[in-house]
């Protein structure tokens, strides 16, 4: 078993509760943390043997796009689209981080961390 860590993504999208922040938007911050079975992509030195990083990049990517309410709600939808896609994931972790959030104080972020 290997793990396999994407951190530091960052995006800019209109996830939030508050009718403002579908409109604006705001910065985030997604980490990933992935294991899966890394020996044959170790013994071989193929792409093809691997989970391909950009692959699952793209595919977060693609899910932070998806406007939603809840950061929960998006941590949720990459995980199963994660797991749809990439059959070799035996557990994955993603850790989805509003920036700066507007609750009304100095907040640096507010984060939400689900796994399966």
């Amino acid at each position: 078993m290997g793990v396999i860590e994407i951190e530091g993504m960052k995006f800019y999208a209109y996830h939030g509760h508050f009718e403002a922040e579908k409109v604006v938007g705001n910065k985030f911050e997604v980490n990933l943390r992935i294991e899966t079975d890394c020996s044959k992509a170790a013994a071989s030195d193929n792409l093809d043997d691997a989970l391909n990083y950009q692959s699952v990049y793209e595919t977060l990517q693609a899910e932070m796009k998806i406007p939603s309410a809840l950061l929960e709600h998006v941590a949720q939808r990459m995980l199963d689209a994660l797991h749809a896609k990439f059959p070799a994931i035996e557990h994955a972790r993603v850790k989805i981080s509003k920036m700066n959030p507007p609750m009304g104080g100095e907040i640096e972020k507010v984060s939400v961390t689900l796994e399966r």
